[in-house]
This record gives structure tokens, C-alpha cells and sequence, in this order.
């Protein structure tokens, strides 16, 4: 894992290579190798009030559309309208309107009062570490969870494909955790966290 000037980089683990082993572990089905290059770019929605952008963070997911690379294969949000409606913002934003947002529900947590009790417990800004230290059970099936579901969407690209996916904190966190076994910091409104295989 490469963490640079608030972007994470993280590869899939190739056969053969160390990979920390979770508690999870045991409860994971085996799943396929990849063998393709995908690349997820996940990021966290801007300011918002209940399920809304506010105008700050309208104008702030229009400020980070000027920074993306398109093309996307892809436009993925958990569903929630809050990154429904960033995404509109960035998929505007990279000329690919035409290119429909597709709802992955698994990137929302079913229990998210769960999240938020242990998040509170754990300390105001605390990262997937310090919440998986406060409920390990608990963090280790949602990663796991959160990071199938995000491996389906880079298996659902095609080689070379490309994905923006719009999600939440801590469960954007979780998700690389648990697809990647590695723990990544809290991801700011709007930041981007890009998952790399190859």
C-alpha cells in the first residue's frame, strides 16, 4: 500500500503474497484471483444536511470534478442520496452523462447506528483501527461485507476499466479493509481513496 499526500493506492494481493490475516479470514468464501487492471477511485461525499448536499458541498464536489481523470467505465453510489447526487455532480463533471449511475447497496452498512456508537467509543476522528479496537467482531464481518462488495464492482469492469464510486466514512475504510486487508485513514469529504489492481 502507497499512501501519498492524502491519496491511498492500494494493490489486490497476488497468489503467493503475504497478506495479513483477519479474523474474518475464516468466514470468507475463496475468491478468485484477478488477473486484470481495474482501478476503483473511491471517495467519501461533501458537506451534507440529512440526505442533501449543502450548497458547500455542492460547490465543493463541483470543484473536485474539475480535478478527475475520465473516463470512467462506471459511476457507482451506495444509494443514498447524498452521493447520488455527488456523483451526478462529478459524472456531470466528467462529460460521461450519458454513462448511468449504477447503486451498489452493499457499500451502506445495515447497522449503521452500530458504526456510529462504536465510532463515538472509539474517539472523535477515529480511523477503522481504532473503531475495529472497540467492537472487533463487528468490524471484521462488516469489512469483510463492505469489501466484497466493492471487489464486485472492480470485477464488474472490464480490463483496464475504470470506476468513481461514492460512498461514506468509515464504511469507505472498511470496504478497503476488507478487500485489501490494509488499514487506510478516515477519508475526508469528497477526498479520494483510489483501489488499484493489476
Amino acid at each position: 500500500m502507497l499512501i501519498t499526500g492524502g491519496v491511498v493506492s492500494a494493490g489486490f494481493v497476488s497468489p503467493g503474497a503475504p497478506r495479513r490475516s483477519t479474523a474474518a479470514d475464516c468466514l470468507q468464501p475463496s475468491v478468485r484471483t484477478p488477473t486484470r487492471d481495474q482501478y476503483v477511485e473511491l471517495r467519501r461525499h461533501t458537506d451534507n444536511d440529512g440526505e442533501r448536499l449543502t450548497q458547500q458541498g455542492v460547490a465543493d464536489a463541483e470543484a473536485i470534478g474539475q480535478e478527475l481523470q475520465p473516463p470512467y467505465s462506471a459511476f457507482v453510489s451506495s444509494g443514498a442520496e447524498r452521493s447520488t447526487e455527488m456523483l451526478g455532480i462529478l459524472r456531470r463533471a466528467a462529460g460521461q452523462e450519458e454513462t448511468p449511475i449504477q447503486e451498489a447497496a452493499g457499500l451502506r452498512s445495515a447497522v449503521e447506528d452500530r458504526w456510529r456508537d462504536a465510532a463515538k467509543a472509539a474517539g472523535k476522528g477515529a480511523d477503522v483501527e481504532a473503531i475495529r479496537a472497540v467492537d472487533p467482531e463487528f468490524v471484521e464481518r462488516e469489512s469483510w461485507l463492505l469489501g466484497l462488495t466493492l471487489r464486485g464492482i472492480a470485477d464488474g469492469l472490464p480490463d483496464g476499466g475504470r470506476a468513481l464510486v461514492v460512498g461514506h466514512s468509515p464504511t469507505n475504510e472498511a470496504a478497503v479493509l476488507g478487500l485489501t486487508g490494509e488499514v487506510v485513514p478516515p477519508d475526508g469529504q469528497g477526498r479520494r481513496d483510489p483501489v488499484g489492481r493489476g
